[in-house]
């Protein structure tokens, strides 16, 4: 069952309306909850070069078959031309919870 569920990470620049992103893709039904994290220094190789900036970090939890969706989703609206999108399967977590992710988007 647990295999249903993932989380999905992202990050975003730290000007960006993180509210605003996490709202709609939770009222669309894509995820159950999105977590922003406070903003952080990414330090990152772009383009050949070092680069170095305020972004913030997003947890998505949402259920395996809504993946392809969000992705589309996020290439829609995410300001970057390669926006992290990386899939973390839950192997185990509280029956009631995952329920509750499997509920929230459908």
């Amino acid at each position: 069952m647990t295999a249903e569920y993932v989380i999905v990470l992202t990050t975003l620049p730290g000007d960006f309306d993180c509210r605003a992103f996490g709202r709609a893709v939770v009222e669309e039904r894509l995820a159950a909850c999105v977590n922003i994290l406070p903003p952080m220094e990414s330090v990152y190789r772009w383009e050949g070069r070092v680069e170095q900036e305020t972004e913030r970090q997003i947890l998505i939890k949402t259920s395996r078959d809504r993946i392809v969706a969000l992705w589309d989703r996020i290439r829609e609206t995410h300001p970057y031309e390669t926006p992290e999108f990386v899939v973390l399967s839950i192997q185990d977590g509280s029956d009631a919870y995952l329920r509750w992710i499997g509920e929230s988007t459908t």
